[in-house]
């Protein structure tokens, strides 16, 4: 089975605008997540989509492949979905462009189980949270899963509730935001409606669970390192010129 890797990328940001094109160690973020995608094994080819010319006029000039996608796209699931329509890839990788430092094989981690297993139709990845200042963030956004590695729930509050001290408590999980999917199925997803849960806590993944579908989820050891700030931004460069790069 081929398997295509797509990075999807919108000059228009809330936070920080213009960040696939932003500085770090003399490359634009979007090559430094390009390359690091090519890295993984299992993947076959990378492709960016994007609905900006500049963008895609950068990855050319590093000898990536770009293609241009509609600018109405509510989501980058939505992009990826237009992409992968001209793809003979079956299985559709969603990496996410704001993730300079994202380790190779935790792409070949979520693809891994969509090859061994034709049942399985989304994979996602899951790293065990550690403090509880991160357990109560919004912004980290929690999973549950059932015995055997299925999604129950992803939420923004703090799952599953306890009333032990955080280190006592059942171990609870962190949603690393990388999808690996059938592509027959990121195409029904894509029209999917908007659901209930998924408008409250503005989470994309939770309309496949409304729908009744399952999202196999697996555990990793990452702490991920996304750029949505300013902030974030001047903390990966500082990364990249401690390892030289």
């Amino acid at each position: 089975m081929r398997v295509e890797a797509f990075i999807p990328a919108r000059y228009a940001s809330t936070r920080l605008e213009g960040k696939p094109l932003a500085d770090i160690a003399g490359k634009p973020m979007i090559q430094r997540v390009y390359e690091r995608a090519k890295e993984a094994r299992l993947v076959d080819s990378v492709t960016v989509a994007t609905d900006d010319e500049r963008i895609f006029k950068a990855v050319a000039s590093f000898g990536g492949r770009a293609v241009m996608t509609s600018s109405s796209h509510r989501s980058g699931t939505d992009r990826i979905a237009e992409a992968a329509s001209r793809s003979e890839a079956s299985i559709i990788v969603n990496v996410q462009g704001d993730e300079p430092l994202i380790d190779p094989g935790l792409i070949d981690a979520a693809i891994r189980p969509m090859l061994d297993d034709p049942s399985i139709e989304l994979c996602t990845l899951k790293t065990r949270i550690t403090g509880e200042e991160e357990f109560g963030n919004p912004n980290a956004v929690k999973v549950v899963t059932d015995k055997d590695g299925y999604a129950l729930y992803f939420s923004r509050s703090p799952v599953p509730f306890s009333k032990l001290p955080f280190k006592e408590r059942t171990p609870a999980y962190k949603h690393i935001g990388l999808y690996v999917y059938r592509k027959d199925f990121l195409f029904e997803f894509s029209r999917f409606k908007p659901t209930p849960l998924e408008d409250s806590e503005s989470l994309e993944q939770l309309r496949a669970l409304e729908h009744g579908r399952r999202i196999k989820v697996v555990e990793v050891s990452y702490s991920p390192v996304s750029v949505d700030t300013a902030e974030d931004l001047e903390r990966v460069r500082e990364i990249f010129r401690a390892r030289g790069r």
